[in-house]
């Protein structure tokens, strides 16, 4: 095994930590690593800037167009017009950071930061927005999303990218990957370019993420819909499993499908079931194909969340982020060789069982299988085999009888309890005519804010298929008449529309917030402020606001470092308003202080304290 590997695997932050809680084991945690929430509360704030507590800094890292150090490549530099072209942004950090991860590697203070490019703001992109689409400007957008690796080394200075780098790396929609599991090769997968269905070019939308026990980066592909589309008069002849998804012909979100033949849903509609996966990728080799891993499901994917069972299989949980839509547990078949890199545990995503989420009153709920010929779930139902099963997941979940979420995003499993975590954004459409009321797990109407639900597989094993829920929070401002608003203690900061999720190893509890751009400030998000950062300790409920980010964005991705010196977290499209889509952005950051004066441009902060403690305290 490669030694860099192996020291991802020794230092704690997947296999270690993750059998330690699945066994029932709970790492001692000396005094100062304990969590302490000690720092100086941030204010809520509409103020066009990074705001953290005075005990601590950020430094800029790695923002949208910086060259990512492929070896043996150029290194081109962003054109602050927007004019650096399709080539040059497939070498370039992609737009809109999101989900990330750190990897150790083998030579003290270097390790390798992989994160994911969600989605592209094409007026941003482009030096003359989108007046005119082009072949070029579709590259070009394919190339700004998808996921980076890159090397960065810690210096006195603070922590600074390495270019070039053996293992940099950008994976972008046009990248060469196999299609693997249960899926792989049916006839809903096969296309006139590859009919085998075993084979695809690239990965986009790319939210939330995942590390498995053997050390690969799993990254989600969220909302692909968006850019599949057609003639509209194509939609007359879809199917219910194309309406669910959202990939319907006139409702598209660029127009990819008039320059690159395999975005046009109405001659290639097979196309589009390529895409709604969680993708495989290894990132201490640059050489390996990544790998769709269909035995998870598709959906718009929100989180891969890896874990283990009491005898060692690997669990997988997933959120599907759109209105009424499910939670999801993947179960290997297979045990995890701790001591084999991704070569010796690659099948294990390809054979398991998948399960979606029912929760019932009372505090209790079931994993249902969706398995061909269980639950409901077979040829009457509209499933041929178990591969449409997979293809249609959401579909299955319907007849197997899941509960219907309010958005299920980030999930996060505590080092030390097992206790899992889910952020549900929102669901403003929650017991409107014709869509589903509120419920135990989903209790209130027009759900604006969103909330955490957390739960505890029975006997503190993953593999189990029941467990115990509850509310951790319930977001919004309690000052609000009827705004329904709970939190675990007196003592916490209030917040809106939870969306990322992260333990660290001490057992703190990393919020972040995605309200929508069009809404900050205005009622009833006033008090809110912009989108936020907060630290939570489940043990006592006390919830701390940590940082504040510049108009418009969103903060997303945040990953702590195994020695809990450094926070990394990303701020996402700052600026944005999403009011219309030819809106002046509302923010410069980084690159300027005045809306207008630079193109805002997404990027990863690294936090640390000034006095070089662990982060939280």
């Amino acid at each position: 095994m490669p030694l860099d590997r192996r020291i991802f695997l020794q230092s704690g932050a997947a296999a270690v930590v993750a059998l330690l809680h699945r066994s029932g084991a709970t790492a001692p945690l000396d005094r100062e690593q304990r969590a302490m929430l000690g720092f100086t509360a941030v204010a809520a704030s509409l103020r066009d800037a990074v705001v953290v507590p005075p005990e601590y800094e950020w430094q800029l890292l790695y923002p949208w167009g910086t060259p990512t150090g492929v070896k043996g490549q150029p290194m081109p530099r962003f054109a602050a017009d927007g004019s650096h072209s399709a080539a040059d942004q497939a070498l370039q950090a992609g737009m809109h950071h999101d989900g990330m991860h750190f990897f150790p590697l083998a030579t003290p203070d270097r390790a390798l930061l992989v994160m994911n490019h969600e989605y592209t703001d094409e007026q941003l992109l482009h030096a003359d927005g989108i007046k005119e689409w082009t072949a070029e400007k579709v590259r070009k957008s394919l190339h700004a999303m998808g996921v980076s690796v890159i090397e960065i080394q810690r210096t006195r200075e603070g922590w600074q990218q390495v270019r070039p780098s053996p293992y940099a790396r950008r994976v972008h929609g046009n990248t060469p990957m196999r299609i693997a599991g249960p899926a792989a090769g049916a006839p809903l997968m096969r296309t006139a370019a590859n009919p085998a269905g075993d084979e695809v070019f690239g990965t986009f939308a790319n939210c939330a993420m995942g590390v498995t026990p053997w050390g690969t980066y799993l990254t989600c592909e969220e909302n692909f819909h968006g850019y599949f589309g057609g003639p509209k008069e194509a939609a007359k002849d879809l199917t219910p499993a194309q309406r669910r998804y959202g990939t319907v012909p006139g409702s598209q979100w660029v127009e990819y499908w008039r320059f690159e033949e395999r975005f046009d849903l109405s001659r290639h509609p097979n196309e589009a079931n390529r895409f709604g996966w969680v993708v495989e990728i290894d990132p201490f080799d640059p050489t390996a194909k990544p790998f769709k891993r269909t035995a998870l499901g598709r959906k718009r994917q929100e989180s891969a969340t890896c874990t283990l069972t009491k005898d060692h299989r690997v669990v997988v949980y997933m959120g599907d982020d759109a209105r009424f839509e499910y939670i999801y547990k993947f179960v290997s078949h297979g045990k995890v060789s701790p001591n084999g890199g991704s070569a010796a545990n690659a099948h294990l995503l390809d054979e398991g069982t998948l399960h979606v989420a029912r929760f019932d009153a009372g505090g209790r709920g079931r994993w249902l299988e969706l398995v061909h010929g269980r639950n409901g779930i077979n040829a009457e139902s509209g499933f041929a085999d178990q591969a449409e099963v997979l293809i249609h997941a959401r579909l299955a979940a319907d007849a197997a009888g899941g509960t219907r979420m309010d958005r299920p995003e980030w999930i996060a499993v505590h080092p030390q309890t097992g206790e899992v975590y889910v952020t549900l954004t929102n669901n403003s459409q929650r017991g409107e005519p014709g869509k589903p009321a509120p419920d135990a797990a989903n209790p209130r109407a027009a759900n604006l804010f969103g909330g955490i639900l957390r739960w505890r597989e029975d006997g503190g094993d993953a593999g189990s298929e029941g467990f115990d829920w509850d509310h951790f929070a319930l977001a919004g401002d309690p000052a609000q008449t009827n705004s329904g608003a709970r939190y675990p203690s007196g003592e916490a900061d209030i917040f809106g529309s939870p969306d990322g999720l992260h333990f660290d190893g001490g057992g703190l509890l990393w919020i972040q917030t995605d309200m929508s751009g069009q809404l900050i400030g205005k009622a009833p998000y006033t008090s809110l402020g912009n989108n936020q950062m907060l630290c939570a300790d489940p043990a006592t409920g006390r919830i701390k606001r940590f940082l504040t980010a510049p108009n418009g964005s969103e903060v997303t991705g945040c990953v702590v470092t195994p020695d809990r010196r450094t926070l990394f977290v990303n701020i996402q499209h700052p600026g944005e308003s999403r009011d219309d889509g030819n809106a002046a952005p509302t923010s410069a950051w980084p690159d300027g202080t005045v809306p207008g004066s630079a193109r805002p441009r997404s990027a990863t902060l690294a936090i640390r304290r000034r006095d070089g403690g662990i982060v939280g305290s």
